[in-house]
């Protein structure tokens, strides 16, 4: 529980997410290279220091080895973030961990793009392998 002036900004901690949701689909053309790229401009999370809400454009992009991600879980997974406090810079490397986790890609980029707060931007960008 955060306090602030005197409110509290209730939120839970990391062990809330689920990434056991995430599901995924045989990718039929294995072999060839695909780039897939998922967009959302709905991603939140609690801020862990003052308990406010962060939003963000999230944008991932991977090679699909022999599977995809299947984007009714991701979207299941992206929701568990909502009421979990974590910080900015730590949101993209955790998504980028479970999703590799999930599909085994050659290579993922996570992109986390922060809408503004206090006239400040925020941008994550987290790899994993070689493009």
């Amino acid at each position: 529980m955060v306090e602030a002036e005197g409110r509290r900004y209730p939120f839970a901690s990391v062990e809330a997410l689920t990434p056991e949701v995430l599901e995924t689909f045989p990718f039929e053309y294995a072999g060839r290279e695909a780039l897939v790229e998922i967009t959302t401009d709905e991603f939140t999370a609690v801020c862990p220091y003052s308990g406010l809400p962060d939003f963000g454009t999230l944008t991932v992009r991977y090679l699909p080895a022999g599977s995809c991600i299947e984007l009714k879980s991701f979207k299941y997974y992206l929701t568990s973030f909502r009421n979990v406090g974590i910080y900015q810079e730590h949101a993209a490397p955790r998504i980028l961990d479970d999703l590799v986790a999930c599909c085994a890609p050659p290579w993922m980029e996570v992109v986390l793009d922060y809408r503004l707060r206090g006239g400040i931007h925020t941008v994550v960008t987290v790899s994993h392998g070689r493009r």
